[in-house]
């Protein structure tokens, strides 16, 4: 089985159309399977007194001014929507309020994401989980009670779904990196896991392909120096370039896993072993 790939934009295009779209060409160009954004209503998200606090931005001098500025609109998702389907890439997107995911959802799409913030929201599970499409849920900030749960939702509702190991630091330190809780989420929930990495650099995301995850999500920039609180985390198109041709050389170094001779093998050992009576 081949590991869904999956490049998340996210905000990182700091609303502009124009870097979404050079993000989603580099993507391309990678071999990324798919791009993903986030949608919030942020009247819905933050508290008036949030957004109203103070906070320097290149969009002004409040927290609302920052958070609208980061926000795509119904114009700009036409554009990235008609934008994907001309380049054959898949997009789909992570909501964390009912309306932006009522939004979402009025797009013909393949997929769905929970946030690993929006694990433990139960409304928004069983209204993703009734648009039976499936669902990639990362389990950041969750102890196995809260991942229990979201499971159950989407069982009961009959929808397709993998859990996707996540560490909630941005960006993250190795010793956090706790992969092994990628077979504890498979033994405990017979079903398929990913992996949800914000890191720096790519050698955690290489262990966790040898891990047998069914996808790989890695936040992409630009520029890792660009303003916003996730660019840290992201890798360059370089990065993302050597990701995707490392995880195709590890798919292809992992086989089957039966223990034969190789065919290749038979003339070595006849030469190797002609001694051996």
């Amino acid at each position: 089985m081949s590991i869904f790939t999956i490049a998340e934009i996210g905000i990182n295009h700091n609303g502009d159309l124009k870097i979404a779209k050079e993000l989603i060409d580099e993507a391309k160009k990678a071999g990324f399977d798919s791009v993903k954004f986030q949608k919030r209503n942020i009247d819905k998200v933050y508290t008036q007194d949030f957004l109203n606090s103070e906070r320097e931005s290149p969009w002004g001098k409040t927290q609302r001014a920052q958070k609208e500025g980061l926000e795509f609109g119904k114009n700009e998702y036409d554009e990235i929507n008609k934008y994907c389907v001309n380049k054959n890439i898949k997009w789909f997107a992570s909501s964390w309020d009912l309306d932006s995911q009522e939004f979402i959802n009025s797009y013909d799409l393949d997929y769905n994401k929970i946030a690993s913030p929006m694990i433990v929201y139960k409304e928004l599970l069983h209204q993703v989980a009734k648009q039976k499409k499936h669902t990639f849920i990362s389990t950041g900030m969750s102890n196995l009670d809260d991942i229990q749960e979201a499971v159950n939702i989407f069982k009961k509702n009959d929808c397709s779904f993998e859990l996707m190991h996540c560490v909630s630091t941005y960006p993250m330190s190795v010793e956090d990196a706790n992969l092994q809780k990628i077979n504890t989420l498979k033994q405990k929930f017979k079903c398929n896991v990913g992996y949800s990495g914000h890191e720096t650099g790519l050698a955690i995301s290489y262990g966790a392909v040898g891990l047998g995850i069914s996808s790989l999500e890695r936040h992409i920039t630009l520029n890792r120096a660009m303003y916003g609180s996730d660019q840290a985390a992201s890798l360059e198109p370089s990065g993302f370039k050597m990701l995707i041709g490392v995880i195709k050389t590890i798919e292809s170094a992992m086989g089957d896993g039966n223990i034969n001779i190789n065919e290749k093998e038979i003339e070595v050992a006849k030469k190797l072993r002609a001694h051996i009576k």
